[in-house]
């Protein structure tokens, strides 16, 4: 008898893990929101999720606070239909106090980071070191941060313990809108902040590391189920599954820690 590699032994659990939620949703059509620091992992998952389960699954992204269209409480607030959230933990908890996401349905999904990235061919700056990556902004032309949970934590609390706040702040761009990544692939920013897994499929940037471990901020990303969600039970099923060992591998693909254990 072969022995079983650990690459077999991954498809099994993973083949083994969607039929334990395939009775739990019934070729039912699951409309989730999604941050952006979930969405590549989220996006290699799904479609086998679908095949297994014969589910529909809707997707609409967002960013997990701020005031931009399509933020995922700015969504909310409108009333757009939604099954499951999935965003900064902080976030959702926010949601659950404001009667938009069901109490108690709250599931931790990954630990993310915040990195940094540079436009594809330049150099690439030195940030090993708090004062390294001090050095690197007050001397950088442009700095792009996004809007949500990397950025908010960036503009109300690194920028001010490094003392480079009023320094910096004339050339700093706030994006409402879309991955930062882009913005500096364009050439409309220097150097670009965001979660480690936002940055890192964006095409036309270099992506330099991570913050120094000093002033990193690791952020859990959640699961909820919206109040008022028409397929609860199939919301639950899908989340049960997103958080799910099986996940796990396409979670450390992605630049994100998993929550769930191997």
């Amino acid at each position: 008898m072969k022995p079983v590699t650990p690459a077999c032994r991954t498809v099994a659990l993973f083949a083994a893990s969607l039929l334990c939620f395939v009775d739990a949703g019934c070729a039912e059509e699951i409309r989730v929101m999604t941050s952006g620091a979930f969405t590549a992992p989220y996006l290699q998952v799904i479609p086998q999720f679908e095949r297994t389960t014969h589910n529909k699954i809707v997707t609409a992204y967002g960013a997990s606070m701020g005031n931009a269209p399509n933020s995922i409480p700015m969504r909310l607030q409108r009333g757009e239909p939604v099954d499951v959230v999935i965003l900064a933990g902080d976030a959702l908890d926010a949601l659950i106090k404001q009667g938009k996401v069901v109490p108690g349905s709250r599931v931790d999904l990954v630990r993310s980071s915040i990195g940094v990235a540079v436009r594809a061919g330049a150099p690439k700056p030195d940030i090993s070191s708090v004062d390294a990556l001090k050095r690197t902004l007050l001397e950088a032309k442009s700095i792009a941060y996004s809007d949500s949970a990397s950025g908010a934590y960036l503009s109300e609390e690194m920028f001010q313990r490094l003392g480079i706040a009023d320094q910096i702040r004339g050339k700093c761009k706030r994006i409402a809108s879309g991955p930062v990544g882009a913005v500096v692939a364009r050439g409309d920013a220097e150097i670009g902040f965001q979660q480690i897994s936002e940055l890192l499929p964006v095409p036309g940037i270099d992506y330099v590391g991570p913050l120094p471990r000093e002033v990193q901020k690791v952020t859990v990303f959640s699961a909820g189920i919206a109040v008022g969600a028409k397929q609860p039970d199939a919301a639950r099923a899908l989340i049960k599954f997103l958080a799910s060992p099986s996940v796990v591998p396409a979670i450390k693909k992605t630049g994100l820690e998993p929550v769930a254990s191997e």
